[in-house]
């Protein structure tokens, strides 16, 4: 059993080095590109995949494929994450930061947790799963529609203190996660597996560096990156068992890909308008 103990020891330092850089460079890309692609990228499936990669390898593939029917419906949870910071974040809009954005990730954490116990509690089919979770995207996307699309106008600089800090946070959300999962089934792996690993480290580095409203920039477009997230998992869910881990891996990251491509040349087409430094999108 020695190999899977450092199996497991290499799966943490490949997850929180993952984690760390993605967070950085999400953070970095709000900052320099736009707060939506960063929401929209952030969907884009890293961590939950890595979680699913090393199941079929330390376990077997068929729990992956098991694990991955309940990540599709994590990400009902992962959205509800974002829609409760969303809410809570602009119900407190008027206290200090701080507050506002300790307020805003206790709102969003309880709002996860609470649809992750519920999945938990019902046993699910890959085709209800898939239903779900294409459901929830569209309607979070429909409820976030007030939510605008602005442009961060003065960037902090990215100093190695910055970087330092930004990369802290990460690495012990992504430990902390990480840990938890391994003690747990199926089912709890899966939803874990959706849990907002990168998003909530990443948009409390936004929030604190700036303000509520680049973060619900960001929280905006978060359902349709998820989508991207969503077809990785279904092509999990049905090329582990036959394929392996390391084919159906590329496989099911072939069918994100092409997801996210369609995607931003979608948002491309139907266009933006700037209205004096905001970025409105109409792709409602």
């Amino acid at each position: 059993m020695t190999w899977l103990s450092e199996l497991f020891q290499w799966m943490m330092v490949v997850k929180v080095a993952v984690a760390v850089v993605m967070v950085v460079g999400l953070s970095a890309l709000a900052e320099v590109v736009s707060p939506r692609l960063a929401g929209v990228l952030s969907g884009y499936p890293l961590g939950a995949a890595i979680s699913l990669f090393f199941m079929g390898l330390e376990i077997s593939p068929e729990f992956a494929a098991q694990s991955a029917v309940y990540t599709m419906t994590g990400l009902v949870a992962t959205q509800m994450f974002a829609y409760g910071y969303y809410r809570v974040s602009t119900i407190s809009l008027q206290l200090h930061k701080t507050r506002g954005m300790a307020g805003a990730t206790v709102g969003g954490l309880a709002a996860y947790f609470l649809t992750t116990w519920l999945f938990r509690q019902v046993p699910l089919t890959r085709w209800w799963a898939l239903s779900i979770a294409a459901a929830s995207i569209f309607l979070f996307t429909m409820l976030f529609r007030k939510a605008r699309n602005v442009r961060i106008q003065k960037r902090v600089p990215l100093t190695f203190t910055v970087l330092l800090f930004r990369s802290l946070i990460a690495g012990l959300f992504v430990v902390v996660i990480t840990s938890t999962a391994k003690l747990v089934g199926p089912r709890w792996a899966g939803l874990f597996a959706a849990f907002p690993i990168t998003m909530l480290p990443f948009v409390m580095i936004i929030h604190h560096t700036y303000q509520p409203e680049h973060v619900h920039a960001i929280l905006k477009n978060v359902p349709r990156g998820l989508g991207s997230l969503l077809v990785y998992a279904l092509a999990v869910s049905l090329f582990y068992p036959a394929n392996g881990v390391f084919q159906g891996t590329l496989i099911a990251y072939g069918f994100a890909t092409v997801y996210m491509v369609l995607l931003q040349g979608l948002v491309g087409v139907r266009g933006r308008i700037d209205y004096g430094g905001r970025v409105e999108d109409r792709s409602h």
